[in-house]
């Protein structure tokens, strides 16, 4: 290997060495980018013979321009240019040490021919494809084994064209489970960001059994009502960033999974350390913030900060079900703000949903230090609906300076509670669930996951009174 390469590989290493560090307990997700973005060699898809029409097909030119690109993976790496035009093009291959740049105007259109997007095998982690049994559709933008990806781009477009997906799903004309827009597997040190991505057929972007994950001001939407068009997906990923996104989808805007049941178990490849900030959004159907369904490989160690979701179901929730086992916890949420949100909080103990009938009913998950703090909400349905499994209590659910105005004439309890405990302090409404009449100072501050400094400090000698509500 050339003594450049090794000299760029080190700042390539440095630069991603910078990106998750932990300071008092929270991951920062500051990275530096100028070494990965600049490649020594440098081609325009339309090298290969691409058309940018929006009608001819592309498939070709990608794969042959990624198999010439993959000379340079040993000389510093290259880029694949993407002029401005409109790029169809069925699922092809990325490849390490590459930048997929997307110029201002261009757009990667996603063929609505399913022959374009090849069957491949299901997650080992899922055993089946998540919406049918067997199969499932390789991603449009797909790598394996990768290390240092990078999909950017001056706010360039990759649209999945899925309404096609969507009407096949509805009417139960699939074979196979649909599609993702990106899906990177067993890879290390990717960043997305810059970019717009429009109408998936499923999940836009799934890093799966992931490392060293960056995904960067980027703008996801699909209509309202499509279905399972969740923005981004961390599956069994550990040390992930997500920051500075605008999602309005049909499902999920972000969605922590790590396997479902037996396989999940089996695979046992967690979540963890994983980072969102500065989201803002809207899901009619589902939720800002999700962990689970399926988390049977353990999520740990998630930091939620600045969440702003607007005219929506569901703010942050917890799902899971008898069958999963695995874990949820050390999961803090700060700064959120709602606006015309159902159900502010939400944990729901028996989603159901199994991949077969081959799972262990007794296989209950841990879901345990759980806390919001400084959470704020306007015209609000219900503000916890609070779920969890009898025999199997999720236990150090903490609310600090949590302030939600409900909706006028609401009728409904602001809190439902089921075997679920936890600590509150300075709730409004009052948490009136017995099992969270404890307040959090002075005793449980430690049975309380990552509570900020500023909060501690200001805690000493004070009593369970709203009077610091509006922090």
């Amino acid at each position: 290997m050339k003594r450049s390469f090794l000299l760029w590989y080190v700042l390539l290493v440095q630069s991603f060495s910078g990106a998750w560090s932990s300071v008092g307990g929270s991951l920062h997700c500051e990275y530096s980018n100028s070494v990965i973005l600049h490649r020594p060699h440098s081609v325009s898809i339309t090298e290969f013979g691409a058309v940018g029409d929006g009608v001819t097909l592309n498939t070709k030119a990608f794969q042959n321009a990624l198999f010439y690109l993959n000379s340079f993976s040993d000389k510093g790496g290259a880029k694949l240019f993407v002029p401005a035009g409109q790029w169809l093009t069925g699922s092809f291959d990325l490849i390490s040490h590459l930048t997929l740049w997307l110029d201002k105007g261009a757009t990667i259109l996603g063929s609505t021919s399913s022959e374009n997007w090849p069957v491949v095998d299901p997650l080992p982690s899922y055993g089946r494809g998540r919406e049918l049994p067997g199969r499932r559709h390789r991603s449009l933008i797909y790598g394996q084994n990768l290390t240092d990806v990078v999909i950017t781009g001056e706010n360039g477009t990759i649209d999945g064209q899925g309404s096609i997906w969507w009407d096949w799903f509805r009417n139960g004309e699939l074979n196979y489970t649909r599609p993702h827009l990106v899906e990177l597997m067993n890879s290390t040190g990717l960043i997305i960001s810059n970019l717009t991505f429009l109408n998936s057929p499923f999940w836009n972007i799934h890093p799966v059994y992931c490392k060293d994950v960056v995904v960067k001001n980027l703008t996801i939407l699909a209509p309202l009502d499509s279905p399972n068009t969740d923005g981004v997906d961390p599956d069994s990923s550990t040390n992930v960033c997500i920051e500075d996104c605008y999602i309005v989808t049909g499902d999920d805007l972000v969605s922590i999974k790590s396997g479902w049941d037996e396989y999940g178990i089996s695979y046992a490849r967690p979540s963890s350390k994983i980072k969102i900030n500065r989201l803002t959004g809207q899901t009619t159907s589902s939720s800002g913030i999700a962990i689970g369904s399926e988390m049977s490989g353990g999520v740990s160690d998630i930091y939620i900060k600045d969440l702003h979701l607007f005219n929506s179901s569901t703010g942050i929730r917890i799902k899971t079900s008898p069958g999963r086992g695995g874990y949820v916890r050390n999961v803090h949420v700060s700064n959120v703000k709602l606006h015309n949100v159902k159900k502010a909080i939400r944990f729901t103990g028996k989603y159901g949903e199994h991949p077969d009938g081959n799972f262990d009913p007794k296989a209950l998950p841990a879901i345990e230090k759980i806390t919001f703090e400084n959470v704020s909400g306007e015209d609000i349905g219900v503000a916890g609906l609070l779920e969890g499994i009898e025999g199997d209590e999720f236990k150090n659910i903490c609310f600090l300076n949590v302030t939600l105005t409900l909706k006028k004439n609401s009728k409904k309890s602001p809190w439902k509670c089921s075997h679920v405990r936890g600590y509150s302090q300075w709730v409004s409404p009052e948490i009136t669930c017995d099992s969270f009449e404890e307040s959090i100072f002075p005793e449980h501050s430690s049975d309380c996951f990552g509570l900020s400094e500023s909060n501690l400090e200001k805690s000493s000698g004070l009593s369970r009174s709203p009077w610091l509500l509006s922090w």
